[in-house]
């Protein structure tokens, strides 16, 4: 195995340029497909005879499955290196859509696409994106912007490209071509480069100092400590009300446009337009996040305020026009506010703890990616119609905001680092002395203020 390159300082560059570049292609095959998903949505409804809400579970089970198994993820790659971890994920994603090309029920679909593809997602994405995060600090919040264009610029792609695969070969063979695509992701995760930096040091060592029984060993390597961390679990709780909103319109716009009265090649583009808006979104909000005018929690806030509105406007499409204008600002708005997300998880644990931290954030927040769809198909089976769907779900995306509100300092326009003149360094030194009875106490302080003192 190839020894990990030692920095006394995060890079922000070098092979971490690379790294995003893997993490691009990942973000198109993972969440490029899950977006662009709504187009075999439509045709397993058809041909297994199903209802909405029990077709809505292929994906959501997929979404879950990618959130919940990220603790593993990021324990695995703690132990074993992120590179050797993201490409057995890209094998387990390719497995699952070459299985699901032999279904015959909606619950052959659940454990192929849902549970193998999904487990196969959690083990690509996590890893990737902590390595690029530790790759960056002044342009974090850029990197993981281009990182993730790789999601708009898919699904721009993918809607459409789908559907004449369904149309020329029929579900079954694309799912099959789909199986050779996602099997890139191998290549991806081959080019995660580990990284050693000076904030790891100290950690190593303390751990290196004393045997530890085997439910310390797994604590440590998933970090169960940040349960303790009210910053953290506040964060947690907020994303997971967002995600369960989030994914609604990937999964139901296209279904509600065909029940508008437009054929499928429009109803598809609709997710064309909003996947290059996204793309957009996430170059100007990495751009602008990295300006350093406005604090990270603000920039999230507005974000996932705006994208609340954008699909609770949903419903008021009622003509072609109008619904490309509602799917361009969703399509910006939600992009915008997804590399916010993943740059701000540093900030509040350190960046030695981020694969325990993005790991214990995907699973928390899958609550919300289970629930969110099903339940958008459930609404829509009692009502007849898909606007009580999109409001409860934009509904969800505005609880969310609020309880951005709560997050430390929120009301604040400076950080305590900033005002005091520490830097974010200085600040993680001395917070490393705290013990964990005075991190516990210290829970509604700053979230530069939170230790980030190792398990």
């Amino acid at each position: 195995m190839m020894a990990s390159p030692q920095y006394s300082k995060v890079p922000d560059g070098g092979w971490g340029w690379m790294v995003v570049f893997a993490a691009f292609l990942q973000s198109a095959l993972v969440f490029g497909v899950i977006r662009s998903f709504g187009v075999f949505f439509v045709q397993f409804v058809t041909y297994f005879n199903e209802l909405s809400s029990s077709v809505s579970w292929i994906t959501s089970v997929g979404v879950a499955v990618q959130q919940f198994g990220s603790p593993l993820a990021g324990a695995l790659s703690n132990q074993y290196g992120a590179r050797s971890v993201a490409m057995l994920g890209g094998f387990l994603t390719s497995l699952g859509m070459l299985l699901a090309f032999f279904a015959t029920s909606l619950m052959h679909l659940y454990l192929t696409i849902g549970l193998l593809s999904g487990l196969g997602w959690a083990l690509v994405f996590t890893p990737t994106i902590a390595t690029v995060t530790r790759y960056f600090k002044k342009r974090r919040t850029l990197a993981v912007g281009l990182a993730f264009t790789g999601v708009g610029l898919s699904s721009f792609a993918f809607s459409p490209l789908f559907q004449y695969f369904v149309d020329e070969y029929g579900w079954r063979g694309a799912l099959l071509i789909l199986s050779g695509m996602t099997a890139n992701l191998i290549v991806c995760g081959s080019l995660l480069r580990p990284i050693a930096l000076k904030e790891d040091t100290d950690t190593v060592k303390a751990e290196d100092s004393k045997s530890k029984a085997c439910l310390q060993k797994v604590s440590m390597l998933l970090d169960l400590t940040l349960f303790y961390h009210c910053p953290f679990m506040r964060l947690a709780l907020a994303i997971t009300l967002i995600n369960t909103g989030y994914f609604v319109p990937y999964v139901h716009f296209v279904a509600f446009a065909r029940e508008t009265g437009f054929d499928e090649y429009q109803a598809a583009f609709l997710m064309s337009v909003a996947a290059i808006t996204d793309l957009i979104g996430r170059l100007f909000s990495g751009w602008m996040s990295d300006l350093g005018k406005l604090r990270l929690v603000h920039v999230l806030f507005l974000w996932t305020l705006l994208t609340s509105v954008s699909i609770a406007a949903i419903p008021l499409g009622t003509s072609y026009p109008l619904l490309v204008i509602i799917s361009t600002c969703y399509g910006f708005f939600s992009g915008a506010m997804t590399p916010v997300v993943f740059s701000l998880i540093p900030e509040i644990v350190g960046i030695q703890r981020i694969f325990g931290g993005l790991g214990l954030l995907q699973m928390i927040e899958s609550i919300g990616g289970l629930l969110g769809a099903p339940l958008s198909g459930w609404l829509r089976d009692i009502t007849g119609n898909y606007t009580a769907s999109f409001l409860v779900a934009g509904g969800f995306l505005f609880l969310g905001s609020l309880v951005l509100c709560t997050l430390p300092n929120f009301f604040s326009c400076y950080s305590t680092s900033a005002s005091n003149g520490q830097s974010d360094d200085s600040k993680r030194d001395e917070a490393k002395q705290l013990t964990k009875q005075e991190a516990e106490s210290h829970c509604n302080t700053h979230i530069e203020d939170i230790p980030v003192k190792s398990v």
